[in-house]
């Protein structure tokens, strides 16, 4: 027996238990069989067509018509709908939660029959008001502190201020108590339909995404030592995922020079209210520097000024300045590696403004006359900003590198890297043992297999 089935088992027995016996009792037998099994669960849309009974009495002869209920669908039934809901479009929630939503017809989520689920919902209910009633009652403490003068608290005016954040911050802690636990507020985040300008639906936003992704990011920060190469110190907010032409890039994945030709999609997902204006700067920090023997940086692309807020989640770097409101201060180059160099680390970075205060356009340009030996420490001091995001991927030479070199009139292709070779400092060493023993003509047919033979 499959899982599904398993499952959708005790629904059919559930829902089978008023069906059968209907059709053959009285009239008032009837009436008993449709009741539900308990009455503290509101009814089903459909039920007072599928279960009402009918009785007709005419003169001429007394008979009872009862109209039965169709036959609950079957285990394989039940599969075969939550297959079409896979397939037909995005998971909702779990298996048991599909094969439950299959087998209950239009039956609102909150309406499940479910007694103990009925009863959780009304204790879920009571505790969600009265933390509204708490947040009212702090919201008038609110209220009270700002009406009053600075010069009442010890602090002065920054006492006063301090306290009022304080106060806010809790009303926004018990915002997500009130519907932390509720079901259709889970329902609906697993679903994708989440409501990001809601305290709770941004919680759960960022506690999901800091049990995974954000492991994997500050693991490949500190794997490809972007720290401290191109920061002293850095810890990420925000949700940033990468994809060039519709596909998402795993961080720090190697791409194919021809894949990266077009500037990629951020995803990103900020988990604090508000609007703000962002900045995304894309570098590479492994440019060969021959003349010095070491690496420089280079910047591929730049943008500021672009507003953002939680309920935003996708951002074309192909759209910033045209259908994206924003200041493009280096258009998309495309990540190039000459032949035998190592990997190039293509780091993307989002740092954020100072709140209002926008960066002017000429003196972004002003700043980035040239890509080369940009410096994202400089950068971020001059104009103040915050990095918020980070995501990356590598690229190297391949067979496609040299075709988007010329298309985008980068020179260099046909410049290869090799190590420099050294010749040994040390005396040559003297023959001895079977070198030594067999250095005479009569061995001349083995020099070939022995070294440092002339």
């Amino acid at each position: 027996m499959s899982t599904c089935q398993q499952v959708a088992r005790p629904l059919v027995r559930c829902l089978r238990q008023a069906g059968p016996g209907a059709a053959t009792c009285s009239t008032r037998s009837v009436a008993v069989a449709a009741v539900r099994p308990f009455s503290s669960t509101p009814m089903r849309k459909d039920e007072g067509a599928t279960t009402t009974t009918t009785t007709t009495t005419s003169p001429a002869d007394s008979t009872t018509t009862t109209t039965t209920p169709p036959p609950p669908p079957s285990a394989t039934e039940a599969k075969a709908a939550v297959a079409d809901t896979v397939v037909g479009g995005p998971e909702l929630g779990s298996r048991r939660r599909r094969a439950a939503l299959a087998t209950t017809g239009n039956l609102p989520f909150e309406q499940l029959p479910y007694q103990c689920f009925q009863e959780a919902r009304k204790i879920l209910q009571q505790d969600r008001a009265a933390k509204i009633a708490q947040i009212v009652k702090e919201t008038e403490k609110i209220k009270l502190i700002e009406a009053r003068d600075a010069s009442e608290f010890e602090g002065g005016e920054a006492a006063k201020q301090t306290r009022i954040k304080s106060l806010r911050n809790y009303i926004e802690e018990l915002k997500i108590l009130a519907d932390i636990n509720d079901p259709e507020v889970k329902r609906r985040f697993e679903d994708g339909r989440g409501d990001m300008t809601k305290p709770v639906y941004r919680f759960l936003a960022e506690r999901r995404w800091r049990s995974m992704d954000y492991k994997i990011i500050a693991q490949r920060i500190s794997q490809f030592h972007v720290v401290p190469d191109l920061l002293p110190a850095f810890d990420p907010t925000m949700d940033v995922k990468l994809s060039f032409r519709g596909y998402q890039v795993s961080p720090g994945a190697i791409l194919d020079s021809r894949v990266t030709e077009v500037a990629p999609t951020l995803r990103m997902q900020v988990f604090d209210k508000g609007e703000r204006l962002l900045t995304v700067v894309v570098i590479d920090s492994d440019v060969p520097n021959v003349t010095h023997d070491n690496f420089k940086r280079r910047c591929h692309f730049l943008a500021a000024n672009i507003p953002w807020d939680p309920s935003k989640t996708v951002l074309s770097l192909r759209s910033v300045g045209d259908r994206v409101e924003g200041d493009v201060g280096k258009p998309w180059l495309p990540p190039f590696a000459q032949k035998g160099s190592p990997y190039h680390r293509l780091n993307v970075f989002v740092l954020e403004q100072k709140p209002g205060v926008k960066i002017d356009g000429e003196a972004l340009k002003k700043h980035l006359e040239n890509r080369e030996n940009f410096s994202l420490k400089g950068f971020r001091k001059k104009f103040d900003l915050e990095p918020v995001g980070f995501n990356l991927f590598r690229s190297e030479w391949d067979e496609g590198t040299a075709e988007v070199m010329e298309r985008h009139g980068i020179p260099g292709a046909e410049v290869e890297f090799k190590r420099q070779k050294f010749a040994s400092l040390k005396p040559p060493r003297k023959a001895r043992g079977w070198e030594a023993k067999r250095q005479k003509p009569k061995y001349k047919s083995l020099w070939k297999y022995v070294k440092r033979i002339a």
